[in-house]
């Protein structure tokens, strides 16, 4: 998208557009800073690391346009993201003998889905991501699952999954992460309540012959993004008369662009497309 606008410039770019501005011998009366995401979809790389080193600020001298937020739809809102690593620390023992062992895997699993549980129930869908388009509400769900090497045949002492959460703006990334601490910390106050017989008679979280008990350890990585919507800053004024003619509809989704929320507080006037 080609936009002519004041003095001062500055697009973060994502994919190309650059064919509209790198002209050579162009007469240019505005500033151009351009910035591309390599990798952004790993944590902690790309435009976060700018805004830290105070590589952008001259951005905050005019507006600033993030192209290609949505691929090829007019974007006016993201999503947040938490990412959550949860270890689960149980007794190793022999597969043969699971009464005397606490199977740090199937604690997982159970935390897992007694934290979705009320995470759905402290976070449903809100009505305004059906105005807004989102495809789905706030969602948190594992995406990897690891545990020490080992024979077959040997209930493990530890097993990790990790994860994230995608959330919608019209809730509170920090909140969100407060309400799942206090998840884990009443499943380690009485893990055995996980025990309901879902894993067989012999599957529980506490030896009280042994004085041990399984537990869970959470930790949440760092650059913690929150979503952001057009009411956060001047979006949706400039996406309607850009997006006809041009894209199908405005787009609400909740992958997560980490930065942008951020900039859109740091800096003056941040609009996507």
């Amino acid at each position: 998208m080609h936009c002519h606008v004041p003095k001062s410039l500055s697009g973060v770019l994502t994919d190309t557009s650059f064919d509209k501005v790198a002209v050579p011998n162009m007469q240019k009366s505005t500033d151009n800073l351009s910035t591309f995401l390599p990798l952004w979809q790993l944590l902690g790389i790309g435009v976060d690391e700018l805004v830290k080193r105070g590589m952008l600020d001259k951005c905050k001298e005019g507006p600033l346009y993030w192209l290609d937020t949505a691929d090829s739809q007019p974007c006016i809102g993201t999503g947040g993201i938490a990412a959550w690593q949860l270890t689960a620390h149980g007794k190793l023992f022999h597969s043969g003998l699971p009464h005397k062992s606490i199977n740090p895997i199937e604690l997982a699993m159970d935390a897992v889905t007694e934290i979705q549980r009320r995470f759905y129930e402290d976070f449903p869908p809100h009505p305004e991501e059906e105005r807004y388009g989102f495809a789905t509400c706030s969602t948190l769900k594992p995406t990897q699952w690891s545990y020490p090497s080992g024979s077959i045949n040997q209930i493990p002492g530890s097993a990790t999954v990790c994860g994230d959460c995608r959330i919608t703006p019209f809730y509170d990334v920090e909140q969100v992460m407060s309400k799942i601490r206090v998840y884990v910390d009443d499943i380690n106050a009485n893990p055995n309540a996980l025990a309901r017989g879902q894993r067989g008679p012999y599957s529980k979280y506490e030896l009280p012959d042994e004085g041990l008990k399984g537990r869970v350890d959470l930790k949440f990585f760092e650059n913690v993004g929150k979503g952001v919507s057009e009411e956060h800053f001047c979006c949706l004024g400039s996406m309607l008369p850009a997006g006809s003619g041009v894209a199908g509809h405005l787009a609400a989704i909740v992958g997560s662009r980490a930065m942008q929320h951020q900039l859109a507080r740091q800096l003056v006037n941040l609009e996507l497309n």
